[in-house]
């Protein structure tokens, strides 16, 4: 459940926190004070997208934080989670559960799950038959959620199938196309052979040859100098040869000059080695130019590296040796096609069998709710029908029927005109799934539009009854839905240098009293607190 609701800087609300309890919480309050804002707060929050016209007149940004209580939860650190949006006029958006950046994406796959929100538009989702398969299924319950996922499961790999074999079997003109240039292309790779690492050993060849008559003068002024230091050792060595014997130290350096010696000689004709090597072949350099060339050529097609051309190469080989193939291919998708259908077949049949029982039971329930909330002449139904083609859901198409007045005939949902009506439907539904619904928190924003009397009484119980089960906030202007709040708020507005701002008060039993009575009458008469008294006993 939301514990603490802090919206910041939205419409004319400042800055406003509210807590919250669980049960059935009723918001009332004064016309343009703020009651639909705290709404459009929570949409926002939820990971709807928001107009920047809704930031505060003079602010940047606006800011809405819900502290909730979901202890089952696997996000929830001792059950308690907090949930942030912070959005600006740029279009900026600063998203957080539990101090965690995530995405508007995350946010809103999070919220999801925990509220569901009902206002006088969200009727709409009711009339759209799309939805209607899935209010069905989600009162069937396990038995039929396991055997969707195996069915969901085929039915992409299915459609994968399709897809690939609906490629596969394309324009034989595009096909040969396609096949005459991977060819080109495999063969223009494998002709050049290339080496992994020789593009490397090309390069060091090449520098080679650019820098050639640097490297033979350089050589040859080297030998030169190793001549005169040889020249030189030799002659200190002679001189310490004359008193070596004459004592130990003299004797240890002659022996290190003569190693010196020995060293440079070797040195030298390692030099001369290196020197006789050095030769110039134009033909040579010729080839490492024109084969480095070829090889930027095919980078600049296939790859950045000889690596990655070559494993381009395996690439287009394997897609080579596919196409040469499409009739086994095809032959194999067709088979695994033909399976998977026999599969699915079967899957949809038994989701079928169980929506069709289920249907009545759910019909009948709601035909009972619909009774409770003033439409005893109402028939409600759901109708199945099977297609020839796999959907998402099997081959089931599901619709909900009405028929509001005794002696008509049954109607789809979307040619029912009155919002009244509407939304006791809606109601009644909620509540026969409010016992499989595993959303905490449901929020109903002015549903009572176009009721009142029995009927809104009847509103007013059905939300208390949910409540047992879920956190219900709800919205209202009707006294007798009021009456049955488990905790009631009052949302009114006040002026404060000139700016308008939205306050939100908890009420005490005595101000539960007067704000029935004051949306009953328009004032708070003793008649009107009487009525009140009256109807909150009676909750």
């Amino acid at each position: 459940m939301i514990t603490t609701l802090h919206i910041k800087n939205i419409g004319i609300i400042d800055d406003l926190s509210v807590e919250l309890n669980s049960g059935f919480n009723v918001f009332t309050g004064e016309t343009g004070a703020g009651k639909t804002l705290i709404i459009d707060a929570i949409n926002i929050i939820s990971g709807e997208r928001f107009s920047k016209d809704i930031i505060r007149k003079g602010e940047e940004y606006s800011f809405i934080e819900l502290n909730l209580y979901l202890p089952e939860n696997e996000m929830s650190i001792d059950g308690n989670i907090i949930v942030s949006r912070e959005v600006h006029s740029n279009g900026r958006n600063s998203c957080k559960i539990n101090g965690r950046l995530v995405t508007v994406t995350e946010l809103k796959d999070f919220m999801n799950s925990i509220i569901d929100i009902h206002g006088q538009n969200d009727n709409q989702k009711i009339l759209n038959q799309k939805y209607h398969i899935k209010y069905l299924d989600d009162f069937c319950g396990e038995d039929l959620t396991y055997i969707y996922n195996e069915y969901k499961e085929k039915f992409y790999k299915y459609n994968n199938l399709k897809r690939e074999l609906k490629e596969n079997l394309g324009d034989e003109k595009e096909k040969q196309r396609r096949l005459d240039l991977l060819q080109y292309e495999f063969e223009e790779i494998d002709k050049a052979s290339l080496k992994i690492g020789e593009e490397d050993l090309l390069n060091e060849k090449r520098n080679i040859y650019m820098n050639y008559e640097k490297i033979s003068n350089e050589l040859t002024e080297a030998n030169n100098n190793i001549e005169k230091s040889i020249e030189t050792v030799n002659n200190a060595m002679k001189s310490m040869e004359k008193i070596e014997n004459l004592d130990e130290k003299y004797n240890q350096k002659y022996n290190e000059l003569k190693n010196i010696y020995y060293e440079i000689e070797e040195l030298s004709r390692d030099m001369e080695d290196l020197d006789d090597d050095m030769y110039f072949d134009s033909n040579e350099q010729n080839e490492i130019e024109e084969r480095l060339d070829m090889i930027f050529s095919l980078k600049r097609k296939y790859g950045n590296s000889i690596e990655e051309i070559l494993e381009y190469k395996d690439k287009i080989e394997k897609e080579i040796n596919r196409i040469n193939n499409l009739d086994e291919v095809n032959k194999n998708i067709k088979k695994e096609i033909k399976i998977l259908e026999e599969q699915m077949l079967e899957e949809s049949q038994m989701m079928h069998k169980l929506r069709m029982k289920t249907a009545e039971i759910l019909s009948e329930k709601i035909n009972e709710e619909l009774i409770e909330l003033e439409m005893p002449n109402s028939k409600f139904k759901i109708e199945i029908k099977q297609k020839e083609e796999f959907t998402k859901r099997g081959v089931d198409e599901v619709e909900f029927f009405i028929a509001t007045n005794l002696g008509e005939d049954a109607k789809e949902l979307s040619k029912i005109a009155s919002g009244g009506e509407m939304s006791r439907i809606m109601l009644a539904i909620k509540t026969v799934l409010a016992n499989v619904d595993k959303t905490p928190i449901l929020i109903f924003d002015e549903i009572d539009t176009g009721i009142s009397g029995k009927a809104a009484k009847a509103v007013g119980q059905k939300l208390k009854l949910i409540g047992k089960n879920h956190q219900v906030i709800c919205i209202t202007h009707q006294p007798s839905i009021a009456a049955k709040g488990d905790q009631n708020y009052f949302i009114s507005k006040a002026t404060n240098k000139e700016r308008t701002y939205t306050e939100i008060k908890k009420l005490e039993e005595e101000e539960i009293i007067n704000e029935i009575a004051r949306i009953s009458d328009g004032d708070i008469t003793d008649i009107a607190k009487k009525h009140a008294i009256e109807l909150r006993k009676s909750a």
